[in-house]
C-alpha cells in the first residue's frame, strides 16, 4: 500500500518539481539548490571593435570570473525559435500536389525566415549567481555586490527582476512570447475576473 502512495505521488509532480524550481523570491528564482539571482548583461558587437579592444573585453571578463568564481554564465535567445515550425512547413512542401497551396507553403517558410533574420542577433547574456543558506538582507547585499563587481569591469548589466526571469522561462521552455504577463499560478487570471463580477 504505501509503494502504491509513493507511485502516485511521483506521478503527480508538475514540471516545476521535475526542473527544481520552488517560487520567485523577492530577488531571483528559489530553486532545490539555492536561491538564483538573475544579471542581465548587454551585450558587445566585437565584429567592430579592435582586436586590442576585444582583449581588453576578454580581460574585464576573466577579471569578473576571477572576484565571482561561482558566477554562471548563460546565453539565450530573446524570442521564440521557429525552427520547428519551418521543418514541419518544408515537410509538408514535400508531399503537397497542390500549386496553390506549395506557394502559401513558401511564402510561410519565406516569412518565418525573414523573422529569423531579425531576431538572429537577438541574443541575451545573462550572469547567474547563487546563493545558499543567506538569509534576505544577505541575499540583497550579495545582489548589489555582484552586480557593482560586474559594471565595474565595464559591463552594462542590471539585475533581473520577476517578470524577466518569467519571460525568459517562458522562452525556454516554449510557452510563450509574453512569459512576463503570463499568471504565477494558472487560472489565476480568470479567478480574478470571477471575484469582480461576484463583487458587482
Amino acid at each position: 500500500m504505501a509503494n502504491k502512495l509513493k507511485k502516485q505521488k511521483k506521478r503527480k509532480k508538475s514540471v516545476q518539481n521535475l526542473c527544481g524550481i520552488k517560487t520567485f523570491t523577492k530577488y531571483g528564482l528559489a530553486t532545490n539548490k539555492g536561491e538564483l539571482l538573475f544579471f542581465l548583461v548587454s551585450p558587445t558587437n566585437i565584429s567592430v571593435l579592435s582586436s586590442v579592444n576585444i582583449e581588453v573585453k576578454v580581460r574585464h571578463l576573466m577579471m569578473v570570473m576571477s572576484a565571482l568564481p561561482d558566477i554562471e554564465i548563460t546565453c539565450t535567445d530573446s524570442s521564440e525559435c521557429f525552427d520547428e515550425n519551418k521543418a514541419y512547413l518544408q515537410s509538408r512542401l514535400e508531399v503537397e500536389e497542390n500549386t496553390k497551396v506549395r506557394k502559401m507553403l513558401k511564402k510561410d517558410i519565406e516569412f518565418l525566415d525573414s523573422i529569423q533574420v531579425e531576431m538572429a542577433t537577438a541574443r541575451q547574456f545573462m550572469f547567474v549567481s547563487r546563493c545558499k543558506a543567506l538569509k534576505p538582507e544577505q541575499v540583497f547585499q550579495h545582489a548589489n555586490r555582484v552586480e557593482k563587481i560586474i559594471s565595474e569591469q565595464g559591463f552594462e548589466v542590471r539585475r533581473m527582476k520577476k517578470a524577466d526571469i518569467k519571460r525568459i522561462l517562458a522562452i525556454y521552455f516554449d510557452a510563450s512570447l509574453n512569459g512576463d504577463a503570463m499568471p504565477d499560478y494558472d487560472g489565476e487570471q480568470f479567478y480574478e475576473v470571477a471575484d469582480e463580477e461576484a463583487e458587482e
